[in-house]
């Protein structure tokens, strides 16, 4: 087992390959010992080269509301007006301090997701 740092994308490229060779470890092997560690370097690699970037407010919105099963009806309980629940979703008005708060507490968005500019 000779584990080094990932330096380039040879490297990674090298350390996709013995990942997937040694994927089906047994818990307790060495080669599963490898495989934690190198699915930790392969994630912090990837963390540093191919981000990924913070969902769009308004569709995290309609995603969560999907999931929920929830209509505009609902997202107007939590943002006071239908019309309101309206303009948001077609972009026609930004989501105020108190909006965030209460679309984070309700439907559970993470706020820096929220806060975007769109």
């Amino acid at each position: 087992m000779e584990i080094k740092p990932i330096k380039n994308e040879k490297d990674y490229n090298q350390a996709l390959e013995r990942l997937e060779t040694i994927f089906d470890a047994k818990l307790g092997t060495r080669e599963s010992d490898e495989l934690e560690v190198l699915g930790i370097l392969i994630d912090q690699y990837e963390n540093e080269h191919f981000p990924i970037g913070l969902p769009d407010p308004i569709e995290a919105i309609k995603f969560r509301m999907e999931q929920m099963g929830y209509n505009q009806n609902d997202l107007a309980k939590i943002v006071g007006l239908k019309s309101r629940a309206s303009e948001i979703l077609n972009r026609k008005r930004k989501l105020s301090l108190e909006m965030i708060r209460q679309l984070h507490d309700r439907l559970n968005i993470p706020t820096d997701v929220l806060i975007q500019i769109y």
